[in-house]
Order: structure tokens, then sequence, then C-alpha cells
């Protein structure tokens, strides 16, 4: 069972698409699919890859351009963009908007795989080690000290509500499912009602009030702004 990074290809033509995957699962990475930018756009909020592989050209109203500069506002995903077009203006757009790296069209499948796994080396050796403080306006959550500020003042949490908090502030700009919640906070093992996190999410709400610019999406979860 190949159990590497995930990568997420979105790309529209299939052939491409089939040999890119190919060769990345051969070389053990887990691949998922997109056609287009709003479906890659939901892969990566749904999915979460470790990188992904983003096509210029895409069909319908977001092209790879697009795509990359809504990831950039909510997420550190690296990518890779593929194109068919080597013009240099598209490569430094792809790079100012927060590209990892730039592929031409036709690309050998060999080198595509050696720049995912450079570019995935990068991103790794450029993750802070240890734990984090997280600044969210006047919110402070110190994984050190493993506890929740409003203005320096503490505020006293359960060891569950600690743990959805820093779930969420970790992935403030994303939508996050109830199951992704619990796999998060409750661990990929709990078994139980994911209404439970409703529950936790009103007691946040209540401790930390308009400090909390926490948001319910409608029909899918929640989502730190």
């Amino acid at each position: 069972m190949i159990d590497g990074p995930l990568v997420l290809v979105v790309e529209d033509d299939p052939n491409i698409a089939d040999l890119v995957d190919l060769y990345l699962r051969k070389n053990d990475f887990r691949t998922i699919r997109a056609v287009d930018g709003a479906t890659g756009l939901a892969a990566v909020r749904d999915r979460r890859p470790d990188l992904v592989l983003l096509d210029i050209g895409l069909p319908g109203d977001l092209d790879g351009f697009d795509v990359c500069q809504q990831l950039r506002a909510s997420s550190e995903v690296p990518v890779i963009f593929m194109t068919a077009r080597d013009d240099e203006v598209d490569r430094v757009m792809g790079l100012k908007l927060g590209a990892d790296d730039y592929v031409s069209k036709p690309f050998s499948p060999r080198e595509l795989v050696a720049r995912v796994e450079a570019v995935l080396r990068r991103s790794s050796a450029d993750k802070p080690d240890g734990p984090r403080r997280h600044e969210v306006g006047d919110l402070v959550v110190d994984e050190m000290a493993h506890e929740a500020s409003v203005g320096g003042q503490s505020v006293e949490l359960t060891r569950r509500e600690y743990d959805l908090l820093l779930a969420l502030v970790e992935h403030r700009g994303l939508t996050l499912s109830r199951r992704q919640l619990l796999d998060l906070a409750w661990g990929t093992d709990w078994i139980g009602d994911e209404r439970t996190v409703d529950v936790h999410v009103r007691q946040l709400r209540a401790k930390f009030d308009h400090h909390l610019d926490l948001r319910t999406v409608r029909g899918t979860g929640y989502r730190m702004a």
C-alpha cells in the first residue's frame, strides 16, 4: 500500500494526467486528480494534499493563475505549474503568484518527479520545528504553554476545546468539515457523533465572544477567518 506524500494533479488533459499519475505512483506518491480550477480548490480544502501540480490552461472560469492566487490567500501548500506555454512572462507571473516551481510541456516524467521531490524537501526544511505561537488579532494560542489568551489574559479551556481551537487556528482561512476537525482534535480513531464539534464550537464562542472570528459554513463545517 502506497503511503507517500499526497499530490493533487489539476490537469484537464486525461493523457497527461494519466502519465503524471503513473510516474508519481511508481515513485510511491499518492495522487488525487481534478480537471478544473474549482474542483482543484475543493480538493485542496477537503483532502489537504502535500503538493499541487497545477496546469495553467484550465477550462472554465478559473485558470491556473487564478487557482494559485486563491490558494495563496489561505494555504501554503507547495505548487508546481505545468504549462504548454514556454513563455518567460508566464513563468515570472507564476512565481510572483507564489508558485514553487514551473515545468513546460512536453516534460520528462522523471524530471517532473524529481522536481516534486525537490520542492517537498524544500517545503519540509522551511517548516518550523517544535511548538509555535499563533496570533490571530488579539487572540494568541501558545503551543509551548498549551494555553490561549486574549489581550494577554489567559482563557481557561478544556483539553478538547484547546485542541479544537488549535486545529482551527492552524488551518485558518480553510473550511474544515466536522469530520476533519474530529480527526485533527480528537484523533482519527475517535468514534462518535460528529455534532460534538458543534457543542465545542458553541463553548469556544461563549468563552472568546467577538475575539474569535469563527464562521459557520452551512452544510460543510467551520472556517476561522
